[in-house]
């Protein structure tokens, strides 16, 4: 993973990537300082079902805002999207949110972008240019499932310091499954879904992703013809 040096240069290259990564890592680290209610990894893993049917329950919500039909959101679509739930976001912003989320590069997001996009928008919510009422939204159903992911990175982030290392994974992991062998190679196996650059730290954007992988969310684009982010 590198010295403390090489750590800190690669922080600096995600914060300066865009003003959005700035953001999100601030909001992070705010988030830390209030600690998590995880215990375990095992605690995370028995609410997969809970967040899969919540997830699931929004594909209503893509369809709606998908209004050529076409299995993605556009540019313009997700702007029309934030003004009907009443996001105070400016346009600027929501072109990077858009940027962020849109994987594939190919100006299209995907059921799995969306949420992603949501939570992102959760998790900046006390952000001035981002407050909000919760009603106000129009799904708030998904907050206890957006807090429980926030709590989840929060869990795994035993540093508290804006991301998760493969020792911090392999920990997590560890405080479960004490003792036996196989732990090691499954917290590798999940660090590695996660850590998307190859760069050796998780961010929460990452993380979201391979938890909606995690969830089965990708599988779910397969299954009505869409591919893969």
């Amino acid at each position: 993973m590198g010295g403390v040096v090489g750590k800190d240069e690669s922080h600096k290259a995600l914060m300066q990537e865009t003003k959005l990564e700035a953001k999100i890592i601030e909001a992070v680290r705010k988030r830390e300082a209030q600690g998590s209610s995880m215990k375990s990894f095992n605690s995370i893993i028995l609410k997969f079902p809970k967040i899969d049917e919540s997830f699931r329950k929004c594909k209503t919500t893509f369809e709606e805002f998908d209004e050529d039909g076409n299995g993605s959101i556009e540019p313009q679509e997700l702007k029309h999207c934030f003004r009907k739930l009443e996001i105070k976001f400016t346009d600027e912003e929501i072109d990077d949110l858009f940027e962020a989320c849109d994987i594939n590069e190919d100006m299209r997001i995907k059921f799995n972008e969306f949420i992603v996009l949501l939570c992102l928008v959760y998790l900046l919510k006390e952000y001035p240019t981002a407050e909000q009422d919760k009603s106000q939204r129009g799904m708030p159903n998904l907050e206890a499932t957006f807090e429980t992911l926030v709590d989840t990175f929060v869990f795994l982030d035993k540093n508290r310091d804006g991301y998760v290392s493969r020792n911090e994974m392999v920990h997590a992991i560890n405080e479960t499954t004490t003792g036996e062998r196989s732990s090691g190679r499954i917290a590798m196996k999940r660090f590695e879904e996660m850590d998307w650059d190859k760069n050796g730290m998780v961010n929460f954007k990452e993380f979201l992703f391979a938890f909606t992988h995690w969830v089965g969310i990708e599988d779910m684009d397969d299954e009505e013809g869409e591919g893969n982010m």
